[in-house]
């Protein structure tokens, strides 16, 4: 299972000015659609004055899950745009937002395209791209006296400890790499007593 992928480490902004018209790109890195919305909300009430907040994500190692939004600009002149720079660049787990401040002149639809196009290139030429793998979330539930197995086990696969809470009653909440999710719940539910719930 292919579970590598390329991201951007940070948000970044890009900017392109068209007669007139302003083009503020920015990009987020995103792990699921309601993320998506969450930031899509966010930009609306912050740039509540702008014509059109355009947009395109891709989510997944894949690049399976994917949408571009004209948000009432011709069809197929924004969002598609947008979406086409993300591909060209192999990014995914990203979201691209193009805001405009119309300027009043039409800029026609190859126009538009262009504009969207650079916006969302220059954004991505201020990102720094890194490369992640797809990780599930999982959650170990045991007594104190596992703790030095677990622990060894969380060393051993160089698991990220998400949260951890230590009382008599143990959780700890582990980033896994998604094609050893298995594997190490496997290992994890081995030491006696250790139950492991995936959260996501």
């Amino acid at each position: 299972m292919e579970d590598t992928y390329r991201t951007i480490a940070a948000p970044a902004e890009g900017l392109y000015k068209e007669k007139g018209s302003k083009f503020i790109a920015l990009a987020y890195p995103v792990h699921t659609e309601e993320e998506v919305k969450e930031t899509i909300v966010e930009l609306k009430k912050q740039y509540y004055d702008a014509r059109h907040h355009c947009y395109a994500y891709s989510l997944g190692a894949d690049k399976s899950r994917f949408r571009a939004n004209d948000d009432g600009e011709p069809n197929h002149s924004a969002g598609d745009p947008i979406l086409g720079q993300i591909r060209s660049a192999e990014l995914s787990n990203i979201l691209l937002v193009v805001i405009r401040y119309f300027g009043g002149t039409k800029l026609g639809v190859g126009g538009l395209i262009n504009a969207y196009k650079s916006a969302a290139a220059d954004a991505l030429a201020h990102a720094t791209v890194v490369e992640k793998h797809e990780t599930a979330l999982l959650q170990a539930h045991y007594a104190y006296p596992q703790m030095n197995d677990v622990m060894s086990l969380v060393k051993e696969y160089d698991l990220n400890v998400r949260e951890q809470h230590f009382e008599m009653d143990c959780r700890l909440a582990l980033e896994v790499r998604k094609k050893l999710q298995e594997e190490v719940g496997a290992k994890l539910e081995g030491i006696g007593g250790v139950k492991v719930t995936v959260l996501a």
